[in-house]
């Protein structure tokens, strides 16, 4: 297969319709269908159920749809990073979440830096659920995760800390007095509904809570008394005075990790991970 015809495919997958796939691949539609209709003769598998209403994927389609991301992302991995690693002062990209983990990046980064050898460090900040994609593809180096909301799969990554959580609520909420809530009590909870985290691959769960993009929007929702969330402990550090927490022991505890792709051959990421570890 050639990298042409899984980018045509997974659009048209992704989309379930060759008008809007077209449209996305910016091409005419007959071209599109004939490129589908040439690689299913050639694996000899049906990939998509067409009809006048609807196409849909086979088995074998979403086995390629998953693999074919896969396979996109990995050329796309080795583009940007050959391309980092030849520039004329090579540096690393690290990706985390926005609002997360402010205190121990700031850490990592000052004692990396401290290094005789330290590379130059660019620091990707993207939305909830967006730092796995971005480490995948090649945008990112090495990333900051935090399990178990982050999957690890597919990256090699060393353990930084663990700790437990806490519900954030408005200021002078009757429940920020209390000395510890269950998650139970935390998720019914009148008025303030827990937020809706985003899929890995986009949309929402269904339900009455806020859909959330990133923790500075979150912060901003409960400060408003539209909203509470069950955070990490070390969220406590970036909290103004119109909001509080109280500790939920019954909820799992939060593990940040710094992992990268296992492939990676970079002295500068070998250093960063190091200094993370060290601390």
């Amino acid at each position: 297969m050639e990298s042409r015809e899984l980018e045509y495919f997974v659009a048209v997958a992704e989309e379930l319709h060759f008008g809007r796939a077209a449209e996305r691949l910016a091409m005419a539609q007959p071209p599109l269908s004939r490129a589908i209709q040439r690689l299913e003769r050639r694996l000899g598998v049906t990939l998509l159920e067409r009809s006048s209403r609807a196409v849909t994927l086979t088995e074998a389609g979403s086995v390629l749809l998953a693999e074919g991301r896969a396979a996109l992302d990995a050329l796309a991995a080795a583009d940007r990073r050959a391309r980092r690693a030849g520039a004329r002062k090579p540096g690393v990209v690290l990706v985390t979440k926005a609002g997360a983990s402010s205190e121990l990046l700031a850490k990592i980064l000052d004692a990396y830096a401290s290094e005789p050898d330290a590379a130059e460090v660019d620091v990707l900040l993207c939305g909830i659920a967006e730092q796995e994609r971005t480490l995948r593809d090649g945008r990112a180096d090495v990333a900051l995760l935090h399990r178990p909301y982050d999957t690890i799969a597919g990256f090699d990554y060393e353990e930084l800390r663990t700790e437990g959580q806490v519900l954030v609520l408005p200021a002078g909420h009757p429940l920020a007095y209390r000395g510890a809530l269950s998650l139970a009590e935390a998720a019914e909870i009148p008025g303030l509904p827990l937020p809706r985290w985003p899929y890995r691959d986009g949309g929402y769960p269904d339900g009455p809570g806020p859909a959330v993009r990133d923790h500075t929007q979150l912060l901003q929702l409960i400060s408003l008394g539209r909203a509470a969330a069950v955070l990490p402990e070390s969220t406590r550090a970036q909290l103004g005075s119109d909001l509080t927490t109280v500790p939920v022991p019954d909820a799992p505890p939060v593990t940040t990790v710094i992992a990268w792709p296992p492939q990676t051959h970079s002295r500068a990421v070998a250093g960063l991970v190091r200094a993370a570890t060290r601390l």
